[in-house]
């Protein structure tokens, strides 16, 4: 019988690559996911990857199982779900911190699918920045999980008996006025942005420090119009023409008119998207999870340029 716990490492292995990759995301080693991905060839009498040293490439057989791997594994998380389920008006009460951009995303898309209601969840919510939810998190705290990003590895601390638990990237994105006349979409170097007024954020920060190593590494110096670590309002300073800005995608749900998104090469940067759990994870709370991971892994508010 196929161990459906294959099956989901085999969407990540597709999806991310490689066996390395796949397992930083999973928490597994890369000789865990080999051994797994072995099992599961074994297990269906078929040559799932062409490996290499540092790549492993699908092969159709990989390609035509993960396609029908995604409903099988679909079919049996809404199983789960049912058998998890209490009985009607006693569903399970999670108590979640998330932040705003990611509420602004994902909330309306979750709680408008017709499989939410499978899941047995009753949200109550609290919408905060993660400073904020992780102290709901502490001993005596009034939350259950807490949705937070980081930046790099600084700037969160939380205690060693929280997990964590990777959901997906939050990539940031160049914006500029579009009245500075660069198409939308456009390749530029972050050399030709180097003389430009950018809005930055308030100094001292962590992530304002990640950004500036970020921007000193390929020697770009900017012109700092404006301090400003709320989102809204830097794209609103970047709409009105004041300066670039850097901003993440799940902020730019209600981008304004006047702003272009650019492709610069060396500024590649995303901020990390966790769960944080003080009590053990049950099946509901595992699922809603899943569903979550789902809406961040699928969807993207402003594609890369091809």
């Amino acid at each position: 019988m196929v161990n459906p716990v294959h099956l989901k490492t085999l969407l990540e292995v597709i999806r991310t690559g490689s066996f390395a990759a796949a397992a930083l995301r999973l928490g597994y080693t890369a000789s865990a996911v080999s051994q797994q991905m072995s099992a599961l060839e074994k297990d269906t009498g078929a040559r799932l990857f062409e490996r290499s040293a540092r790549t492993a490439a699908p092969t159709d057989a990989a390609v035509v199982m993960a396609r029908h791997a995604v409903k099988v594994l679909t079919d049996m998380d809404a199983l789960l779900a049912a058998a998890a389920r209490p009985g009607p008006g006693s569903g399970h009460e999670l108590r979640l911190g998330i932040f705003p951009s990611l509420a602004t995303f994902a909330l309306p898309e979750l709680l408008a699918s017709p499989r939410w209601v499978d899941l047995g969840i009753e949200l109550l919510l609290s919408v905060a920045e993660p400073a904020q939810t992780i102290q709901g998190l502490r001993t005596g705290g009034n939350l259950d999980v807490a949705l937070v990003y980081q930046v790099g590895q600084g700037g969160l601390a939380w205690p060693s008996s929280i997990s964590r638990r990777w959901l997906g990237d939050d990539n940031f994105r160049v914006v500029l006025p579009e009245s500075w006349g660069i198409r939308s979409g456009a390749e530029v170097t972050a050399e030709q942005l180097a003389g430009m007024p950018w809005i930055m954020h308030h100094p001292g920060t962590p992530d304002a420090l990640v950004i500036e190593r970020l921007f000193a590494s390929c020697s770009l110096h900017p012109q700092v119009a404006a301090y400003c670590d709320d989102f809204n309002a830097s794209l609103a300073m970047a709409s009105a023409g004041l300066g670039a800005a850097l901003v993440p995608e799940l902020a730019m749900l209600s981008r304004p008119a006047g702003t272009v998104v650019l492709d610069v090469p060396e500024i590649r940067l995303a901020r990390s998207i966790f769960a944080l759990l003080i009590h053990e994870q049950n099946v509901q709370v595992g699922l809603f999870l899943d569903r979550l991971a789902e809406v961040l892994g699928r969807r993207s508010i402003v594609p890369l340029p091809t």
